[in-house]
């Protein structure tokens, strides 16, 4: 067979899409991944659970990401290639292949950026709220990282082609859900700050004071907004301010 009439084959003409598509992928996968670390990606997810499974997988989010690059690559070389080759000759179904694939790529990424930005808002929100010493705040940070999951899992669905009316239906659900936690969750935090104010303006007690709340006795060794430490022996209490108002308070005197 002539070369000429050889190189004007299509399976040959497939068969040559696919491997630019595998060295135009391998390139673009290793351009992204420079790109990434020139952009501090590493740092900015360092100790998030998602960088932590990648590790333990043996990869990391950078790698994920610049794979992802890669795999769109592949997957529109080899669809090309097959559409080159007549394998599947239905102009139909791949019109709607080749519209739905770049969607589906970008819900994905949409996703896998979502779940980094969600453990690294829990980190931050948890590194922020950690002098405050009230178990009811201990519910925010995942608040925060749920609700950064399901806007990247809206917009994902978005991109695919969810019905609009299905993600509002979803969204309004998803809110008066929040509400009601936020609500049953803050109870207690906003009694407690209010009594926290109560007591640093009016100081029944201070700090060196023994005193005893409920079942609870010691030395106050601190009193702030949220919170008042006792210490009796060798035992810390983390006593919540409205347990001290629910409770009342005993002062122990010589």
């Amino acid at each position: 067979m002539d070369l000429q009439v050889l190189a004007g084959e299509p399976i040959v003409i497939a068969l040559a899409v696919v491997l630019l598509g595998l060295i135009v992928g391998f390139i673009v996968g290793r351009i992204n991944a420079e790109l990434l670390r020139a952009a501090g990606v590493p740092g900015a997810v360092e100790g998030t659970p998602f960088e932590r499974t990648a590790q333990s997988l043996g990869t990391s989010t950078v790698k994920i990401i610049a794979r992802l690059s890669s795999w769109f690559i592949y997957g529109i070389a080899v669809l090309t290639a097959i559409h080159i080759a007549d394998l599947l000759p239905t102009e139909a179904f791949w019109q709607t292949i080749m519209t739905f694939v770049p969607q589906l790529f970008v819900a994905i990424l949409v996703v896998l950026v979502g779940f980094i930005a969600a453990d690294k808002a829990e980190l931050v929100v948890s590194e922020y709220l950690r002098g405050v010493k009230l178990p009811d705040v201990s519910v925010i940070p995942k608040i925060v990282k749920y609700s950064v999951l399901y806007v990247a899992f809206l917009i994902a669905l978005a991109q695919i082609g969810v019905h609009v009316l299905a993600l509002l239906i979803l969204l309004t659900v998803y809110a008066t859900g929040l509400v009601l936690i936020g609500a049953f969750a803050f109870k207690d935090f906003l009694v407690s700050s209010a009594v926290g104010i109560y007591l640093l303006l009016n100081q029944p007690y201070g700090i060196g004071d023994e005193i005893e709340v409920g079942d609870r006795a010691g030395i106050v060794q601190e009193v702030d907004l949220f919170v008042t430490k006792i210490e009796s022996d060798s035992r810390e209490y983390i006593i919540p301010n409205r347990v001290v108002f629910e409770d009342g308070i005993v002062r122990i005197r010589d």
